[in-house]
């Protein structure tokens, strides 16, 4: 699985999902449980992650969603 994006917004994170989920791209979100070791200060960003076949495809879902 190769990252696309990576955020510590929580609302961008779910707006992510919802796009690649009306696209059907199948995605995985990295470090989404961290808050219970972090204390929920959000220092850790999740990753999405999706297959290698799909990178071009779901970065293109993505393209206009603002980085960070």
């Amino acid at each position: 699985m190769e990252e696309i994006f990576r955020t510590n917004d929580l609302v961008k994170l779910s707006f992510i999902e919802h796009l690649l989920q009306e696209a059907g791209i199948a995605y995985f979100v990295a470090d989404q449980h961290m808050s219970a070791v972090e204390g929920n200060i959000g220092a850790f960003p999740r990753r999405v992650m999706v297959r290698g076949d799909v990178v071009k495809a779901a970065a293109l879902v993505l393209a206009e969603v603002e980085r960070g």
